[in-house]
């Protein structure tokens, strides 16, 4: 299986300077963890919901003041959309990362795979494999 045949089709993205109270409303109103973040056309990085509790609330920000930028998740994995399946998997695994944003051959974003689209696309256990591994603590 390809991760076109397991990903979601489309991704909205915010510009770096968007605030981060409108990255939450969008996350919120969109009911998505996850934004992808771009400049001049490019992927730059991505905001989490993770981003904005850990490094905007706990770090003692005023989220009232900070963008997107201050607070995304830069040197973002991307996926292929023609990759294999199973590639994709390691690489979540590996970077213990929840979404891959998902780029065509012109390295334009078109799509996200999720632990989600994982549930419902590929074998039980390997789902569950992945979501192990994922969700493992961070050392």
């Amino acid at each position: 299986m390809k991760v076109k045949d397991a990903m979601h089709n489309g991704a909205a993205c915010v510009e770096a300077t968007t605030s981060l109270r409108e990255v939450a409303r969008r996350m919120r109103d969109d009911d998505i963890g996850a934004i992808p973040v771009r400049a001049d056309g490019q992927l730059i990085g991505i905001v989490t919901d993770r981003d904005i509790t850990c490094r905007a609330l706990a770090d003692s920000g005023d989220p009232a003041k900070l963008t997107v930028r201050e607070v995304m998740t830069k040197n973002v994995t991307c996926c292929s959309s023609d990759d294999d399946i199973a590639t994709a998997i390691k690489v979540m695994e590996e970077r213990k990362v929840r979404r891959l944003p998902v780029m065509d051959s012109n390295k334009n974003l078109i799509g996200m795979l999720s632990l989600g689209d994982l549930s419902h696309k590929v074998a039980k256990d390997l789902s569950g494999q992945v979501l192990s591994a994922v969700s493992a603590h961070h050392r």
